[in-house]
Formats: C-alpha cells, sequence, structure tokens
C-alpha cells in the first residue's frame, strides 16, 4: 500500500488515509531526485540566485589598476627597446626575454577598458570588445606563466649540462618553442570568441562574471582544465629546474670570482621567477578555484560568495603587477640588459653628480674576471659561455 508523501511519517507504519495514486508518487520521487538529476539545468535556468549580489569594488581599486598598467606600459616599452634596439645579436636566453615582454604587453590595448570596466562595475563596450578583452588577459597572464617556464627549462640546461651539446644552446630552437607557445595560447583562448556572451545582471551589463548564470558551469569546466594545465604543470616544471640547479650550485666550485657572479646571477633570477609565480599567479587561481566552485555547488550561502569573491577580486589585482616584475628579471638575468639601463639611469640629469659612469667599466671588469691575458680561466662545474655573456 502506498501513502501520500505529504502525509506520510517515518514513525508510522500505517497511513492515515486511502492509497495514493501512482502520480502523486511519481512526483513526490522526482521531486526529490530533481536537486540530482538536474541541479545545472535549474541553476541555469532561474537566473542564479537572486539574493546574492554581485561584489561592488571598492573605489580605488581603478585607481591602483590604472597606476599598474602605466606603470607595467612604460616598463615594458622600455624593455622592448632595449631588446630590439640596444641588444645585438640575439642569443636563446634574449629570445625568451623579448617572447615575454611580447606577452606583458599584449594587454595594453585594452587596458583602458578593463579601468573603466573595474570603477563602473558596467561593461559598456558591446559582446565583441568582451570576447576579445578575455582574450587578451587570458594571453597575458598564461604567456607569462609558460615563458617563465620555458626560461627555468633553458636555465638549467645551460647551467648543468653546459658540457653537453644541446638543443637549449640553438636560439632557432627556442625561436621555434615560443612560435609553439604562442600557437598555445591561441588555441587556449580561442573558445572565448565562440561560448562568451555579455549578460544583464541586477541591471548591470557584466563581461566574464561569475554572477552570469548561463556561464557558471563553463567557467568551473575551463577553471580546472586551465588551472591544472596552464599553472600546476609548468610551476612544477619550474620548481623541479629550479630544484635540480640549485643542487647543482650546491656542489658548484664558488671559489673563483666570475664563478660566484654567475651563481648569484642564477639565484637572484630563481627568486624572481619564483616570486611572480607566488604573487601574481598562485592567489589568483586558487581562489577563483573556490569561487567557481561555490557559485556552483552554494549558489545560496552568499556570505562565502561575498568573501570568496572580495578575495579574487584582491588577488586579480596583484596578478596584474607581472608586467611590473618581469623587467626586474630581465635586469638580473641578462647583463647587457642590466648595463644598457644602468647607463641610461645614470644619463639622466638628476643622476649625473651622483653616479658617474666611466665607458667601459663593465668590459674592464669582465676582463679581470676572465684574466690578463684574455684567456678565459677554467672553471669547474659552472656555466657555459653562453650565460657569461647574458
Amino acid at each position: 500500500m502506498l501513502c501520500r508523501p505529504a502525509q506520510w511519517n517515518q514513525q508510522q507504519t500505517q497511513c492515515p488515509e486511502g492509497p495514493a495514486d501512482i502520480g502523486t508518487v511519481s512526483q513526490a520521487v522526482g521531486s526529490l531526485s530533481l536537486p540530482i538529476r538536474s541541479r545545472l539545468e535549474m541553476l541555469n535556468e532561474s537566473g542564479g540566485n537572486p539574493t546574492c549580489q554581485a561584489y561592488a569594488h571598492p573605489h580605488f581599486f581603478h585607481i591602483i589598476l590604472s597606476f599598474i598598467f602605466s606603470v607595467g606600459f612604460l616598463l615594458n616599452c622600455l624593455s622592448l627597446w632595449v631588446f630590439w634596439f640596444r641588444i645585438k645579436p640575439w642569443n636563446p636566453s634574449i629570445v625568451l626575454q623579448f617572447n615575454l615582454a611580447i606577452s606583458d604587453a599584449v594587454i595594453s590595448p585594452v587596458a583602458p577598458l578593463l579601468v573603466l570596466y573595474m570603477r563602473s562595475d558596467r561593461w559598456g563596450f558591446g559582446t565583441p570588445l568582451c570576447k576579445v578583452t578575455v582574450f587578451l588577459l587570458s594571453t597575458h597572464m598564461y604567456g607569462g606563466v609558460y615563458l617563465l617556464t620555458l626560461i627555468a627549462l633553458h636555465r638549467y640546461f645551460t647551467v648543468v649540462h653546459h658540457r653537453r651539446r644541446h638543443v637549449w644552446g640553438r636560439k632557432s630552437f627556442v625561436t621555434k618553442l615560443c612560435l609553439v607557445a604562442w600557437g598555445l595560447l591561441f588555441l587556449q583562448g580561442l573558445p572565448f570568441f565562440f561560448v562568451l556572451q555579455t549578460s544583464n545582471v541586477t541591471g548591470a551589463t557584466k563581461c566574464l562574471s561569475i554572477h552570469q548564470a548561463e556561464h557558471v558551469v563553463l567557467y568551473f569546466i575551463w577553471n580546472w582544465l586551465i588551472t591544472i594545465l596552464g599553472l600546476l604543470v609548468p610551476f612544477m616544471v619550474t620548481l623541479v629546474c629550479y630544484g635540480l640547479l640549485g643542487r647543482f650550485f650546491l656542489a658548484a666550485n664558488a671559489t673563483k670570482p666570475l664563478t660566484r657572479a654567475m651563481i648569484s646571477k642564477s639565484i637572484l633570477t630563481i627568486g624572481v621567477s619564483l616570486a611572480i609565480f607566488a604573487l601574481c599567479y598562485i592567489p589568483v587561481h586558487l581562489t577563483r578555484a573556490v569561487l567557481v566552485t561555490a557559485k556552483l555547488f552554494a549558489p545560496g550561502y552568499c556570505p562565502l560568495l561575498e568573501r570568496t569573491e572580495q578575495a579574487y577580486g584582491f588577488t586579480w589585482l596583484l596578478s596584474t603587477t607581472n608586467s611590473c616584475m618581469d623587467p626586474i628579471l630581465y635586469c638580473f638575468a641578462s647583463k647587457r640588459f642590466r648595463r644598457i639601463i644602468n647607463k641610461w639611469i645614470c644619463s639622466l640629469p638628476c643622476a649625473k653628480k651622483d653616479w658617474p659612469i666611466t665607458e667601459g667599466s663593465g668590459a674592464q671588469q669582465e676582463g679581470s674576471a676572465l684574466g690578463s691575458q684574455g684567456r678565459r680561466t677554467p672553471m669547474t662545474n659552472t656555466i657555459d659561455e653562453d650565460q657569461i655573456k647574458d
């Protein structure tokens, strides 16, 4: 005998009324299984939870963002100018650094749009520009990740395996690797042009917002795929390379001045690279993962969504500083880049009195380390010719 669901009690073994019809029971069972069977469809059809309002960024956010973009734009223009006009010829290390500077510069065309979007919390530039902006954001962030990983691989092979002939010492091979990285970035961002749309959320047009209910499932899937393949895998490769490089330095003969200088330069390069990962890439991926997961599985828990969205806003703002930190990496990784920047700074009117520069002083210091008769002092377990030059 079947009881009516509304009157059924776990403490009872008999039905209080007559038997229920089969349609009523099927409806009740369907209502119980509905959250499991079609949770995603309900979320998309209902337009999300209307009680959870979108987080409004503080007014100073757009000011900080405009400052970061302005400083990054100037530093990257200077870096590209140095690489293109002042450093000749290029070696594999310079090729990688030049491509990293390009990945930092690709965000510049849409930087004003992002500042205005952050200021008003409304996207007023149409769907096509939204897609272009998201594509360039993806290229900017993951271009930095991939190229920092290639820099770590290059430094590992050219330092630890400097006695062997390998492809990492060839400029043509490194150039092809950079082209592969750019192709991967293009394919990675291409789907945004087909699936991403702007949405009206509580009266405001949004672009790439977690409150776009029709994109919640898409954001969840894309986030975890790109976090694993676009961040975790490259970061683990970078950690392994720098860990092996650190072990090599511990066993190196650091009694000679040139050896100590090369080790110090490499340690500074490692420190800056890992700092960029720790400050610019890892926090924003962690908070975004929590945000998309909470939005999908706990859309009604507004306090969690609000706190996570606030944390994500701060970490995303922090992630934009990578374009300001990468030029520091160039100074440590390239002797020629550092020397040109030093000469330029010392040539400024405000610095001439305090920082006089003697032409050729860098070459004299390098020559003293190499030997008085032009012969390179033999080194054991140190760095190859390519690394000495840059």
